[in-house]
């Protein structure tokens, strides 16, 4: 079974395996002067393309691709710019087509948001879901979330 994040614990940078630096751009401001919460999403996107898309990570083979189709977003603290950001992310529970992540943005060594998000696996030709092959779930092994049991797939 896989066990759920908890909204309310603070997560802890280290328990995610992969992680992306980028900067608050002066754009990512809405008029209250902090990041506007739309820009999360697109934070949380960075995360995932820049793992998912490198071919090098063997989680994308040809003729696949994969489809976001759900993102739950969690907003703890205030962001302003100018300010360096980082990203994680960690592997929480494969499906039959799909993977869910738990995310966090960092800045200053506080959490300042968290998410989940769910990606199936689909075929670039059909666009119809494709089961997780036993090689794209071996290549998930070293993002599995740490803290989290991640129950492995029947294949």
């Amino acid at each position: 079974m896989n066990a759920p994040a908890r909204l309310d614990s603070a997560p802890q940078l280290e328990d995610f395996p992969f992680r992306v630096t980028d900067h608050v751009r002066f754009a990512d401001l809405d008029p209250n002067q902090h990041v506007n919460n739309a820009v999360y999403a697109t934070y949380f996107e960075t995360g995932r393309v820049t793992l998912m898309k490198d071919r090098s990570y063997g989680l994308m083979p040809q003729g696949l691709a994969w489809m976001m189709v759900r993102l739950d977003m969690h907003f703890r603290a205030e962001l302003n710019w100018p300010n360096t950001i980082e990203m994680g992310l960690g592997l929480i529970k494969f499906g039959r087509t799909s993977v869910t992540f738990d995310q966090v943005v960092f800045c200053g060594g506080k959490c300042i948001a968290s998410a989940q998000s769910t990606s199936v696996l689909i075929d670039e030709a059909s666009h119809r879901p494709t089961p997780l092959t036993a090689d794209i779930v071996r290549s998930f092994q070293p993002w599995l979330r740490r803290g989290v049991d991640v129950a492995q797939p029947v294949l």
